[in-house]
């Protein structure tokens, strides 16, 4: 059996907590316990988030300003290694000692036409007074939107076209090597038009459900296993008529609307899976994981359901 598990930016960093080294590697050892037992039953592969990373990246990289901060897919790559060896280390130390890991700097290619590139929409980085978004945007070309009300740094989050390290990964898994790849979207690159065809990183950011939904369909994964800081898809969430979804079919969720910012493309993900694939694809919190594997938990949409099921 071969799992995808996406793991949501939660795993790695509470909400409001400091986002100190120790507090990362906190998080990272209790996502890796409810992973474990799962990677010791099934071939497994660990995406994850890193908003906060290249945020805090890029805000050290401002303060030092002798040299001109680093492009967002240096950043992307930067932080899959950093991740991933937390992952690596805190997982390691529960599984076999025999059992091989390795992360994977991962490079997604973009489509240079994507209308992403016309509307960005993705928010990183601090918040700005006006002013200094305004001096900003002229003096790097950075467009910026309004947040409440302060203004932040938007950028495209064009879709996922290619993973170029599909072959590397199906090889470590045929040694039954627990793999961590397309961290935080994997990093973005793209072909620059033209005879040559120069590959050359890009200032965007891929969303890392889509992305992780599209390594798994690659892969031919049994599961893909979304899981975040919510134990279950909602409708009319935060509302006294709130209710979770625990079985759904793809057409039947796909229809219903949720907030792009959050859990939009996570059931969008779930839906492109389990459509392309006929298999199931799961959302649900962390905590619930061995729960979610088998439906008992969680939000699972799947092809062989013909509506939804609510939960209780």
């Amino acid at each position: 059996m071969l799992v995808v598990v996406a793991l949501g930016g939660n795993a790695l960093l509470k909400r409001g907590e400091p986002m100190t080294a120790a507090n990362q590697r906190s998080n990272v050892r209790i996502a890796a316990q409810a992973l474990a037992p799962v990677a010791a039953q099934a071939r497994i592969v660990i995406a994850h988030g890193n908003g906060p990373q290249v945020g805090l990246l890029a805000l050290q990289g401002a303060a030092y300003d002798k040299v001109e901060t680093y492009p967002l897919d240096v950043l992307d790559a930067e932080t899959e290694g950093m991740i991933g060896y937390m992952i690596e280390q805190e997982l390691g130390n529960l599984l076999p000692f025999e059992r091989p890991f390795a992360t994977l700097l991962t490079m997604v290619e973009v489509d240079p036409g994507d209308p992403a590139f016309g509307n960005p929409t993705k928010f990183i980085g601090p918040v700005y007074t006006k002013p200094d978004a305004d001096r900003l945007a002229k003096e790097k070309g950075w467009a910026f939107k309004a947040d409440g009300e302060h203004w932040r740094r938007v950028v495209p989050s064009p879709q996922p076209k290619r993973i170029f390290e599909m072959r590397p990964i199906k090889w470590l898994l045929e040694r039954n090597t627990v793999v961590i790849a397309a961290g935080g979207g994997g990093i973005p690159t793209m072909y620059e038009p033209g005879a040559n065809r120069k590959l050359v990183g890009v200032e965007c950011v891929i969303d890392k459900d889509l992305a992780s939904e599209l390594l798994a369909r690659e892969l031919d994964a049994d599961l893909f296993i979304m899981l975040t800081d919510i134990d279950a898809v909602y409708v009319d969430w935060g509302k006294p008529t709130q209710k979770a979804i625990r079985r759904a079919s793809p057409a039947a969720i796909g229809a219903m609307p949720f907030p792009a910012g959050s859990m939009g493309p996570k059931v969008e993900a779930a839906c492109r899976f389990a459509s392309a694939t006929g298999k199931r694809a799961a959302i649900g919190a962390l905590a619930d994981l061995s729960r979610i594997l088998t439906g008992e938990a969680g939000t699972t949409v799947s092809a062989d359901e013909s509506g939804v099921v609510y939960a209780g």
